[in-house]
């Protein structure tokens, strides 16, 4: 109930504070936001799986984090487009960890039912 209620804090704080991010930041911000959701898909099937930590999940995300902002950064100074490696290993990471969580809350559904079924209640 606490995160529902937080998520929907944040984006309504994101929606009515006026900030823009610089120009010079989007690529930084966006590999953040990237590597953010990773995280948090992460932590969201670690917790379907039964196996969250909240130690795990608060490294992860400020460690990926940092890892793609300092990606992006030396792609910067070298004249690389690294980020764009970490953008493709985040994303695929995302697709991954979101089918996972759609399997898991299939199974569970599928569980219940299986469950209540077994009890001779009508699903």
């Amino acid at each position: 109930m606490f995160v529902i209620i937080g998520a929907i804090l944040g984006v309504l704080l994101g929606l009515l504070l006026p900030y823009d991010i610089p120009v010079n930041w989007v690529k930084y911000s966006a590999i953040a936001i990237l590597a953010a959701l990773d995280a948090i898909f992460g932590g969201l099937r670690a917790q379907l799986e039964r196996k969250f930590s909240l130690n795990q999940f608060i490294s992860s995300f400020f460690t990926n984090t940092a890892l793609a902002a300092l990606l992006a950064y030396l792609g910067d100074i070298l004249g690389v487009d690294i980020y764009v490696g970490a953008v493709v290993a985040f994303s695929i990471r995302l697709f991954q960890n979101l089918s996972m969580i759609r399997r898991a809350i299939f199974d569970r559904f599928q569980w219940h039912n299986g469950l209540d079924n077994q009890h001779g209640k009508d699903v």
